[in-house]
């Protein structure tokens, strides 16, 4: 490979492949453009594989709890959520690092175990990371239960300043996600937006840092939705235009 390409190859921390998976993969730039010079995570939510002991360990979350590690997240009949998650993201980081961000993506692959929710937060915080955008889909049985929700956090490991950051990134997913033909959250949130002080991810990080709910897994609408390519992709560009429009 030329020094050109090497320079845009994935480097994974030390950690990558254990289990639990620490330390991210630092996913270089692939082009100049409105986030040159910035550094944001991408947090495929859940893990690839369960584990029991790791997965059930608790770990500190932020504001005085613990939760435990991880699970693979929930599913319907047609995909899990780990892979839904992972695949959303995939597009989202080539969308981010072709506009010029540095990106950590928070596991290396969808097969691993890890890394535990307190360490997702500490990937971001030692890089240095600008913005967080964690990605899920949630698993609600009601009949009712529709929609994505964006979920922030307060109070923040970051303080004042990455609560207000944490709102405006909110506000700005929830304004292009509307765009996806996913509706709002018909039951959590205000204005599809959830202020939380449970979620480890967002708990603990220093900078800026959001959790998608896409939609309800367990909603037919929803479900067929995240079936389509062409919605996943519009997710992935919807997440790329709000990023960039707090940092670009």
């Amino acid at each position: 490979a030329s020094a050109a390409q090497a320079a845009r190859q994935p480097s994974p921390g030390a950690g990558a492949f254990a289990r639990p998976s620490r330390g991210g993969v630092m996913m270089p730039p692939t082009g100049a453009g409105p986030l040159s010079g910035r550094r944001v995570v991408v947090d495929p939510g859940h893990n690839g594989v369960y584990d029991a002991p790791i997965d059930t360990a608790l770990v500190p979350a932020g504001n005085g709890r613990r939760k435990a590690c991880n699970t693979s997240g929930t599913a319907n009949g047609a995909v899990a959520e780990h892979a839904l998650n992972w695949d959303v993201a995939s597009l989202l980081v080539e969308e981010l690092r072709s506009r010029g961000a540095t990106v950590w993506l928070t596991r290396p692959d969808d097969e691993g175990v890890g890394p535990c929710v307190n360490e997702r937060a500490a990937i971001g915080n030692r890089a240095g990371a600008e913005a967080v955008v964690s990605i899920h889909a949630d698993g609600n049985p009601s009949a009712s239960a529709r929609g994505f929700h964006v979920i922030t956090s307060a109070p923040m490991a970051g303080g004042a300043s990455a609560e207000r950051g944490s709102q405006r990134l909110a506000q700005l997913v929830r304004d292009r996600m509307v765009t996806t033909g996913m509706p709002i959250s018909t039951y959590l949130g205000r204005r599809g937006i959830d202020v939380r002080s449970d979620i480890a991810g967002v708990n603990l990080s220093e900078p800026p840092a959001v959790m998608l709910e896409m939609g309800n897994m367990r909603h037919p609408a929803d479900a067929a939705l995240f079936a389509r390519p062409s919605f996943r992709q519009s997710v992935a560009s919807a997440l790329a235009d709000a990023v960039t429009s707090l940092l670009g």
